[in-house]
């Protein structure tokens, strides 16, 4: 395993995040594809036994019982010193006007709920899950500098906004002295590279760490496109994210079977190292319901593309509307 600082900080992170969404109790939340506790379990073990130290999960997923798992799995299998465990907020938790959100009121409770069922005394990385058009900013950066502070969280992140919104999330940050945001999860693929045009470079030139979620598309980079899975056909965020451009993802998918057969590698070791070859992206968030998906994602780290197979991969891309914002 390779490990690289996260952005500016001094926090040393595998190059790979085990995403931790597929995790989860089925009959809990909104995603019946989840695999429960038991199964869940030697995944997380595997991750560590490879040498992955990053863990990312989500207050909203499967209604709190992935922190659960995760956090019972990283209990019993590694000590708490050795791992980063990364989790988010933004997403409805309970019935009423303040079940979600990021108001001061929504995150002072949902870090103490994630930290319960988590644990923890602290994780690593706290993340606003999409930005909050009903609070303002200054509420939210405030709030986040406060759980800082309180030693809930050692550091803050965001995920998929626009970049003149990060960018003003940045600067009243540093215009108060709060704590500020030192990561981008975002949604970043052969599929979708729309964040290539604003977001990755005011990452590089911020020294914000970049931690891609979906870097192969919800595995659509790694089978024929009319290949379906029990996942494909029930995620209904999932499809949302590839109706713009059907014939030219295709083309791309192609593209990644073309290149994956000429050099006798699985596509998702392609797919990925495309990814991982990205000028400041820190580790990719890569999800793992079968164990050939860990041993792929670790092997690609060895991948290096030539630019003629890049250029390959990347000539049938056309521009997609924004996504992954909602």
């Amino acid at each position: 395993m390779k490990y690289v600082k996260l952005g500016r900080t001094g926090l040393d992170v595998s190059r790979l995040c085990l995403g931790c969404m597929s995790y989860g109790e089925p009959q809990r939340g909104n995603h019946a594809w989840t695999l429960p506790e038991a199964e869940s379990r030697p995944f997380i073990r595997k991750a560590l036994e490879l040498g992955i130290n990053f863990f990312d999960t989500a207050n909203v997923y499967s209604d709190g019982s992935s922190e659960e798992i995760v956090g019972r799995a990283l209990r019993e299998f590694a000590s708490r010193d050795e791992v980063v465990i990364a989790t988010k907020v933004h997403g409805r938790m309970r019935p009423g006007p303040n079940g979600a959100g990021l108001s001061r009121k929504a995150i002072l409770a949902e870090i103490d709920a994630s930290l319960k069922r988590l644990g923890t005394d602290y994780v690593d990385l706290y993340q606003i899950h999409r930005w909050d058009g009903a609070t303002p900013i200054e509420e939210t950066l405030e709030a986040l500098n406060d759980v800082v502070r309180a030693g809930k969280a050692r550091y803050i992140g965001a995920s998929s906004m626009y970049a003149w919104q990060f960018a003003r999330a940045l600067t009243l940050s540093e215009r108060h002295g709060w704590a500020r945001f030192v990561t981008m999860q975002n949604y970043v693929n052969l599929l979708y590279r729309e964040e290539e045009r604003e977001m990755l470079p005011l990452c590089r030139a911020e020294g914000i760490g970049v931690i891609p979620w979906s870097p192969l598309a919800r595995g659509r980079l790694t089978r024929d496109w009319d290949e379906a899975t029990a996942r494909s056909e029930t995620d209904e965020f999932g499809k949302t994210l590839y109706r713009a451009a059907v014939e030219a993802d295709r083309k791309v998918v192609e593209a990644v079977a073309s290149v994956a057969a000429a050099r006798g590698l699985p596509r998702a070791q392609v797919a990925l190292a495309w990814v991982l070859q990205k000028p400041g992206v820190s580790a990719p968030i890569v999800g793992a319901t079968k164990m050939h998906h860990l041993t792929d994602a670790v092997a690609a780290l060895e991948v290096t593309l030539s630019a003629e197979e890049t250029v390959a991969l990347e000539a049938s891309y056309v521009p997609h509307p924004v996504l992954g914002f909602s």
